[in-house]
Parts: C-alpha cells; sequence; structure tokens
C-alpha cells in the first residue's frame, strides 16, 4: 500500500514539474497580452484589422529573454541565431519584427529592411532615444536631443565635421601620426591590434577636435573617456563602487578640461582649424551660435561615438585582409600606384580618395562584416501600427541591423569578406551600418576617410600576420577578436 502511495506521489510530482514550468515560461507572455487585450481588445487599427502584438514570446518572468540574447552572442557565439531562431518559431522573412523581453523592457525587435527603414525614418514624435543616464553624454549632446534642437545640431555638426573643407584639413592633420604610429608598431614587432588602434584613433581625436598634441593631460582624458564609455555599458545604479558612479566623475572632470579650454579661446588671437573651433563658429539657419554645453556636451558626445568605432573598424580590416591575400594584394596594388603618382610625399589628400576605388570598397566590406552596432535601440513614444501590428506605447525597438549585413538572400556567402561584391551597390534598405532617417551617423564621412587613410598606409609600407587566426570572436559590447587581434607587424620587405 504504502508503494502504491509513493508511486502515485511520484507520478503526480513528474506530471506537475513539466505543467508548472511551461505556466511559468508562458506566464509573462500572458500577462503582457492580458495587458494589451485590455486597453486595445476589439479595437481596429487605421486599416481596419484589428489591434494585435507581434508575434513572439515574453521570455521567463522578470528575466525575459535577455538570458538567451546573450547566450547567442557571448556563449554559442552564434548572434544570427537569435533573430533566426524568431523567424523560424514566428513567420519567416516576411514578418520583419517580433515582440520579446530584453534587459528589463518590454520589446519589439525589429530585423528587416522595410521594417528598419519605418522606425529610422518615423518622426521624433513616433520613436524616440532613451539613455538609462543621460547625463553621460550631455543634455544636450545630439543623441539626446530631440525635435527642433536635434534638427538645429545636426546641421552645425554636420557643417563642422562633413563639409568636404573640414574633411581635408583632417586628412592633412591626421596623417604624421599616424605614420608614427606604424613606424612604432614595425620597431616592436608585436601588437595588439585592438589595443594600437584605439591609441592611434583617440590621438587623432585630440589633434582633429581640440589640437591637442599627446601629452599627459590627453592620458588623463583617454583614462577618463574609457570610464565614460563602461558608464554607458553598465546598469543604471548610481551609487560608490558602480561602473556609473565612476563614469559620471570621469564625465565632470571632461567637463571640466573641455570647458576650461573653449574659455581659453575666447581670449585669444590664435587661430584654430579643428572641430571644437567649428562648434563655436557655425551658425544654424537663424544665425544662432552654438552654447557653451552645447559644444562641450557635443565634443564629448563626439569622441565617444567616434573614436573606439573607427579604431574597431581598423582592427577590423588588419583582420580580414590578413585572412584575404587576393584583397590585400588589390589593395596594396592599387595604393603603390596612387603612391608613385603623389612622388615623394606619403601623404595623400581628400581629393585623392575618390580616385582609389578598390580601397573604397574593402572600407564597405569591412564596416559591414564588423557590424560595429549591431543592435540600435529607439522607443515607441505612442502606440504605433505597422505591417498589421500594433507596438505599444513605452516599449524599447531594437533595430538589429546586423541581421541584414548577415543575410544570404541580401549579401551571398554573407560571412566571406568579398570587396569585390561592392562593386555592384547594395540591395535598397539592406545596408544600415550607420543606422538611417534622420539620426543616421552623422561622422560617417569621417569614419570612412579615416579608415580609407590608414588603409592606404598600411597596405604600401606594411604587411602583417595574425598570431591567432582561429581566435573564437567575442559580439559584445562590439565585435572582436578574444586576443583583440595579436599580430607579427613589419614593414614591408619590398619597400
Amino acid at each position: 500500500m504504502v508503494a502504491i502511495m509513493v508511486v502515485s506521489w511520484w507520478t503526480y510530482l513528474l506530471g506537475a514539474v513539466p505543467l508548472l514550468c511551461l505556466a511559468f515560461w508562458h506566464a509573462a507572455d500572458a500577462w503582457y497580452r492580458a495587458a494589451f487585450f485590455l486597453k486595445h481588445g476589439g479595437k481596429k487599427d487605421s486599416n481596419g484589422v484589428r489591434r494585435r502584438l507581434p508575434p513572439g514570446h515574453m521570455g521567463l518572468p522578470f528575466l525575459g529573454e535577455t538570458i538567451s540574447l546573450l547566450w547567442y552572442f557571448k556563449r554559442a557565439r552564434r548572434p544570427d541565431e537569435f533573430i533566426g531562431a524568431k523567424r523560424r518559431a514566428y513567420g519567416g522573412e516576411k514578418v520583419g519584427m517580433y515582440r520579446t523581453h530584453l534587459f528589463g523592457s518590454p520589446t519589439v525587435v525589429v530585423c528587416a529592411p522595410a521594417a528598419n527603414k519605418f522606425v529610422f525614418q518615423a518622426g521624433s514624435d513616433t520613436f524616440g532615444v532613451r539613455w538609462p543616464v543621460p547625463e553621460l553624454l550631455g543634455l544636450n549632446a545630439i543623441g539626446i536631443v530631440e525635435g527642433g534642437n536635434h534638427t538645429r545640431l545636426r546641421g552645425v555638426i554636420l557643417g563642422a565635421i562633413n563639409r568636404p573643407s573640414s574633411l581635408r584639413t583632417i586628412a592633412a592633420v591626421v596623417q604624421p601620426g599616424i605614420l608614427a604610429a606604424l613606424n612604432s608598431w614595425a620597431d616592436v614587432g608585436t601588437i595588439i591590434a585592438s589595443h594600437e588602434a584605439k591609441k592611434v584613433m583617440f590621438t587623432n581625436i585630440c589633434k582633429m577636435f581640440v589640437s591637442m598634441e599627446p601629452s599627459p593631460l590627453t592620458v588623463k582624458i583617454e583614462q577618463w573617456f574609457t570610464g565614460l564609455v563602461a558608464g554607458l555599458r553598465a546598469l543604471p545604479l548610481d551609487f560608490p563602487g558602480t561602473a556609473v558612479h565612476g563614469a559620471l566623475k570621469c564625465r565632470r572632470k571632461l567637463t571640466a578640461v573641455f570647458k576650461e579650454e573653449l574659455e581659453a579661446r575666447k581670449y585669444t588671437s590664435k587661430k584654430y582649424d579643428d572641430v571644437m573651433n567649428g562648434f563655436m563658429e557655425m551658425e544654424d539657419e537663424q544665425g544662432k551660435k552654438l552654447s557653451d554645453d552645447e559644444v562641450v556636451d557635443n565634443i564629448i558626445s563626439a569622441v565617444v561615438a567616434g573614436y573606439e568605432s573607427t579604431a574597431t573598424a581598423i582592427m577590423w580590416a588588419m583582420y580580414h585582409l590578413s585572412k584575404s591575400p587576393t584583397a590585400l594584394a588589390k589593395l596594396r596594388e592599387e595604393n603603390l600606384e596612387m603612391s608613385k603618382i603623389k612622388g615623394d610625399s606619403y601623404f595623400i589628400t581628400h581629393d585623392d580618395i575618390p580616385k582609389i576605388k578598390y580601397t573604397a570598397k574593402v572600407v564597405e566590406e569591412t564596416i559591414r562584416m564588423a557590424n560595429i552596432a549591431s543592435m540600435m535601440p529607439r522607443v515607441a513614444k505612442r502606440d504605433v501600427e505597422y505591417g498589421g501590428y500594433t507596438i505599444p506605447e513605452g516599449w524599447r525597438v531594437l533595430v538589429m541591423v546586423r541581421s541584414l549585413h548577415t543575410d544570404p538572400n541580401y549579401y551571398p556567402d554573407p560571412l566571406t569578406f568579398n570587396p569585390d561584391r561592392w562593386s555592384e551597390p547594395a540591395k535598397p534598405g539592406t545596408y544600415q551600418v550607420f543606422g538611417g532617417g534622420y539620426r543616421i551617423c552623422p561622422g560617417n564621412m569621417l569614419a570612412k576617410l579615416q579608415l580609407t587613410i590608414m588603409l592606404h598606409h598600411l597596405s604600401i609600407c606594411y604587411e602583417w600576420d595574425l598570431l591567432n587566426p582561429n581566435a573564437e570572436i567575442d559580439y559584445l559590447p562590439h565585435p572582436k577578436p578574444v586576443d583583440g587581434a595579436a599580430m607579427a607587424f613589419r614593414k614591408l620587405a619590398t619597400k
């Protein structure tokens, strides 16, 4: 009798556990579907279709699918499978958006050309940008402000950074430092490309933005920027010992340094030809100049956005070229020919760049494969209708641009480095490395310029080999080999 009771209890228990797990798994999804029904049940959208959430699943209570995303990106190192799994489960390629719960927020992941374009090009009254700690970038920074203020700032920044005259100046200013750095790499012989590229780009940024030469102060500035960026990637907890607390301290120090530089410039006759001067002198359409706070906030946010991402692109260019001897040979041939045309000058100008067409293809392919900003966050400011679905007000929208750049429907053999694919333009809407719409990266031309200049000097004077060509890749926060792309680096034997 006792044995029968024990068996019965075990039967009930084994039967109940799967049911409890199933109920737990569906609890969060049921909660959000119920909340949506209470607000919209029976209502129809502007096309007369009953409102519904995008397909998908909210995952576990509280945690959502954050663990799943981190597993694909960090543990399995197959980041494209996160979206691939959703496509297989919830409607294939045509749906283009899926509901989920990530990093504490209900989220719609957008991952199709038309859907991405819709989010990027919608007005600021539809989708906004919500930073966990906006003070880190600055309340007057272009990445924070919206509406008319954003339009005004964008016009000024584009004028100071991306106009041809600015790019010509930048091309001349950065090359001596690049040549000195590359010579030092060759003298050492072995480098960690990700670290060395960051040093070069930070030196360039200091010179381009505030005319600062390397010094003990710029060393401190780099340390403060490193602390600031760490806070942008951390949980928004501000108390002693947290990354955000340290980042806010770094931010205050950076603000003090750049405000002091700005004030000094007001009382000197010295002429500066750099980005800070451009921000100070440029006027908007109404003839109004930026305030001091706007200048400082946008200098800091431009450095945050620019130097690490460009350095990462340089590292990936070297990485892929070391594995692609045919592409490297074509790059070298084209740039050696340009070098012969230039004669004794090692420098190329902004006007030379359109002539090195294969180099431009290498740049585009590098940026496509690097996917430095693979996910671009937005937030719905109101209920938004798209494709027969409703994105609820307050939900985050994660534009997964990586999913386009690694999709074989748009790029045959997408994980193979092939600059020749850029002999033809990408299919419309499938190349979104700099985002899109009114928030497209204002420094996109500057990033391409710096990468092109670096490739020119690398290809005509140096050669390199990966020490660990099969190193695994970390995909968060930015993709890079786990060893930072360790390389043997030397001067080109034929030079």
